[in-house]
């Protein structure tokens, strides 16, 4: 079993800054990638920020130039540091795992969080 545990979030005023941390854990043989995705009432979820074992990160167009998404040194936990946020970044915030786990066939599969709200106020 893999599991993705999601820390961090909660309501802030309009540019102000929150952080929110995932840690991936059991029976893991390898990551491929770490990140965020989020979904606001009434939208798709859609991809916030990735970070790849290799160190290569992609960005949402919203997110660039002010969210940070980065890597523990064992590579086992993703932060994201938000800062001068927006009322249009309230949404619920899933840590996304690209995980090859150690049972069965050793292909990549995707994982999820449970979701953390982040929700900003004007």
């Amino acid at each position: 079993q893999v599991q993705l545990v999601e820390s961090g979030g909660g309501s802030v005023q309009a540019g102000g800054s929150l952080n929110l941390s995932c840690a991936a854990s059991g029976s893991i043989f390898e990551i491929n990638k770490l990140g965020w995705y989020r979904q606001a009432p009434g939208k798709q979820r859609e991809l916030v920020a990735i970070i790849k074992s290799d160190s290569r990160t992609d960005y949402a167009d919203s997110a660039k130039g002010r969210f940070t998404v980065s890597r523990s040194a064992a590579g086992y936990t993703v932060v994201l540091q938000m800062n001068s946020l927006r009322a249009e970044d309230t949404a619920v915030y899933y840590c996304y795992g690209d995980i090859i786990p150690w049972v069965g066939v050793r292909n990549p599969v995707d994982y999820w969080g449970q979701g953390t709200q982040v929700t900003v106020s004007s």
